[in-house]
Order: C-alpha cells, then sequence, then structure tokens
C-alpha cells in the first residue's frame, strides 16, 4: 500500500482480520455491524490486492439472489462511501463496483441459481457469503474448491456473516464447530457495537418487552426455538414461563408410551421420530425425544433399548401407515415391533382434517403438559418451527408446511389425539393410567 489508512472496526473484529486464515466469520443477531464491516473489509482487502499488483474477482454471494436488489451491491457501496481512499480507488456505478485501475472487480451470484457459474468467473481472489444460513452443504461442497488463488503471502480466503437459526444448518457444522486453526469465527451480538443506533435501541427493547420469544434469536444471536407465526409459539412461552419445561422424571410403575411419526430408509425418506411420553392423571409427561433418518428398523430399536424402552415397559402407538410395507425390507413397522415383542395400536386414519385435529389437540393440552427438557430439546425445536405454509401473494393459509419440524410435530400430535380419544375395548391389555386410543 502507498499510504496507511485506518479502518473504524467494532473490537471484536480487529483481531479476526489479523493473521493468516482459510475462513473468516462471525454469527449473531440484529444490530452487531458484522455485515456492514464485512463488506467494509471486502472493499478494503480488493484495494491491497490492486495496489500490490494482483487482479481478479471479489465474489459476493449469498444463497438467494434472483436480482442485484437481492445482493450486497447496496451493502458495498456504502461502505465505500464512508472511507475517503475507498472512493477514490473504486468507480461505483448504479449495478457495479470496479477498481478505476482496472485491476479489481466485484461479482455478486446467487448459490442456489448459479453456484455452478461461480466456477468460470475467473481469478477469485476473496468470496464473502453473507446470510449464509440457508447455504447447503452441496453449495459449500463447490463454493469453497473455486477459491484456490495464493500468491506471496495470500490466499484466496472465504468470509462467511450469518444470523443463526437452526442447529443442523451446514454453516453451523461446517464452520461454526470446526476445530481448525484457520477457521476463525467470533459471535457479535448489538453490545459488541460501539455505534448502535438509538432507532435500533427502540426496537430491540420493544421486542424484549413485547416479543420474549422471539428476542434471543434476533437480538443474541440464539438458534430459533420459536418462530412467529408457529402453531405452538405461544403454548411453548407459556409453558417456559410456568416451569414445566426442565427436569421430568418418569413413573417407574406406568407405561412409556412410545408415539412414532414413520420415516423410511432410503437415502431421501423422511425423518423417523419417536416421543416418549406418560400419562400420568391429567399430565402428559414428555420424557424423551429420538429422530433419525434413513435408518432401518433395527436402529430405532436400539435407541428404545438403550433408554430402557423394553417390551415389558413400552408400548408403540404408529400413525395408520403402520401397517404399510417398508419400500426397502417389505414388511409392516407394526409386524415387525410386533415381531420384537413389543404392543403396538395403529392409529386408525383421521381423513381430511387430520393434521388440523392434531394441532388443535395439541394446543388444548398443552397446558397440561410438561417436557424434561434435556432429551426432548429436538422435538422442543420441531414444535418451536412447526407452521403454516403460506401464499404470500394471496394471503391464504395452505396448511401446515412440510419440513424438517413435521415429523416430530406430527408424533406429538398423534400423542395428543391418542389422550383425548375414548377408550375402546379390545382383546390387547394397555395400562389405564389415562385415557388412551385402543384401535378396536
Amino acid at each position: 500500500m502507498s499510504a496507511t489508512a485506518q479502518i473504524a472496526l467494532p473490537p471484536k473484529l480487529k483481531s479476526l482480520f489479523v493473521g493468516p486464515a482459510d475462513v473468516r466469520g462471525a454469527h449473531g443477531g440484529r444490530g452487531s455491524a458484522k455485515t456492514r464491516s464485512f463488506a467494509k473489509m471486502a472493499a478494503v482487502r480488493g484495494y491491497m490486492f490492486g495496489e500490490s499488483g494482483e487482479s481478479g474477482i471479489m465474489l459476493c454471494a449469498r444463497q438467494y439472489m434472483n436480482s442485484l436488489d437481492d445482493s450486497s451491491l447496496e451493502e458495498v457501496k456504502r461502505a465505500i462511501e464512508e472511507e475517503p481512499f475507498l472512493s477514490a480507488y473504486y468507480d461505483v456505478g448504479e449495478k457495479f463496483i470496479k477498481s478505476r485501475d482496472g485491476r479489481i472487480d466485484f461479482a455478486f451470484a446467487g448459490l442456489d441459481r448459479s453456484i455452478e457459474s461461480v466456477k468460470s468467473k475467473g481469478r477469485i481472489l476473496n468470496c464473502w457469503v453473507d446470510e449464509a444460513e440457508p447455504v447447503t452443504a452441496e453449495a459449500w461442497s463447490i463454493l469453497i474448491p473455486t477459491l484456490r488463488e495464493e500468491g506471496d503471502g495470500w490466499n484466496a480466503e472465504l468470509w462467511v456473516t450469518w444470523n443463526p437459526k437452526r442447529k443442523n444448518a451446514a454453516v453451523e457444522s461446517r464452520f461454526r464447530h470446526a476445530n481448525d486453526n484457520l477457521i476463525r469465527i467470533v459471535e457479535m451480538n448489538w453490545r459488541d457495537n460501539p455505534r448502535f443506533p438509538a432507532t435500533l435501541e427502540r426496537a430491540r427493547q420493544r421486542d424484549l418487552r413485547d416479543r420474549p420469544d422471539q428476542y434471543d434469536h434476533i437480538w443474541e444471536g440464539a438458534y430459533v426455538s420459536v418462530i412467529e407465526g408457529a402453531y405452538y409459539a405461544k403454548s411453548l412461552t407459556q409453558a417456559r414461563a410456568e416451569g414445566r419445561i426442565g427436569r421430568v422424571a418418569a413413573d417407574p410403575l406406568m407405561t412409556i408410551r412410545l408415539f412414532c411419526d414413520i420415516g423410511g430408509t432410503g437415502a431421501r425418506a423422511d425423518a423417523f421420530t419417536i416421543w416418549a411420553a406418560q400419562f400420568i392423571g391429567r399430565e402428559i409427561r414428555w420424557l424423551n425425544y429420538y429422530e433419525a433418518v434413513g435408518q432401518p428398523l433395527s436402529a430405532h430399536l436400539e435407541w428404545c433399548r438403550s433408554q430402557g424402552y423394553t417390551p415389558a415397559r413400552a408400548q408403540f402407538w404408529l400413525p395408520h401407515d403402520g401397517d404399510s410395507n417398508d419400500k426397502v425390507y417389505d414388511v409392516s413397522y407394526a409386524s415387525a415391533l410386533r415381531e420384537a415383542g413389543y404392543e403396538v395400536t395403529v392409529v386408525p386414519n383421521q381423513g381430511k382434517g387430520a393434521a388440523a385435529a392434531r394441532i388443535e389437540a395439541g394446543r388444548r393440552l398443552f397446558p397440561f403438559m410438561w417436557f424434561n427438557e434435556a432429551t426432548t430439546q429436538g422435538g422442543l425445536d420441531a414444535l418451536g418451527w412447526y407452521h403454516e405454509k403460506k401464499d404470500e401473494k394471496r394471503n391464504i393459509g395452505l396448511g401446515p408446511n412440510h419440513d424438517w419440524a413435521s415429523h416430530g410435530a406430527d408424533g406429538f400430535g398423534a400423542g395428543c389425539v391418542v389422550y383425548e380419544a375414548p377408550t375402546v375395548k379390545t382383546e390387547q391389555h394397555l395400562d389405564t393410567g389415562a385415557s388412551s386410543w385402543m384401535a378396536a
């Protein structure tokens, strides 16, 4: 560089941009200044490359980008405007940013549609992926090998910024929890921004007061536990406030009821979920939650045995397709579980409106529910996410959204329907701790 310039950054980011790295990133809540700071540092890094005689592309990507309006273009523009030496170096147009010496060109890409084209973008000197939470594992596996450029004392780096949402997001496992000295990630929230605006402080205080179930995710960078509009959002918030989500022990004299939502054994199968519960008086005690994808029944049974849910102590309730044969093993779950020694009840098909019936039953019964938080957290995450699919243009609800959360929510809802169903006399012997579904 021909001159020295000072850049104002939040203290947590000053050390992040010092020393070698393959990946630098920041995650956290709203108002932390991470996006504007990374936009500015992208412009600074481009300036440094150009001044040292390097030529190439500064790539700015997001998972979803239908047009430049959805890109980081405006953030980079504003960051450049804040620094006179950057404004002097870059030619900034309505739809482009490039250096006046012709060495550096900013490019913008959406990874969902143009990930393959990234490989043909030429000499990528640096890549910043903003709003990286939804970026898929496949996109990362294609993008990262394109960052192969290196020179005297430098290599092409990947920069990542995101607001955490899901524990199982690819960005979380690949970067946040990586045990690698060259993957450097920091957490940043509103209090880490020395220039946190007064208007955002007022918004933060309103959310703390009026939307406590959303506050930690929005402002403190926590994973989403309850999304706005989720079917069980208010119920979960009330249960936590009343101390019904905490430590719950099983009654050793009562049957463990295992309510399932059935997945398959193929590579693209839906999740197989199990809620373990006891009905004690009017209470529903949710003791445990299990979820697996693409695994055979033997894996599910192994988990049951590891938890002490043996045929002598536990019984299964399956949805109506429990009598259908698995596509891989050509046996039904009901027959296989009975072969393993368990008593099994297949809940009859509820017909049209079954999903709504499960949801309403869950809402009615939530005040009588207790959750053992340590072992049901995965299920609680699903209940906090489970929400209606919307036609945004017509503002019409289209019923429950079928996504990762729906399988855990369906198993939970089945347990609620079973609890409320009238007892029917049958040849099977089931405990009488509470009302239950008994197929005639």
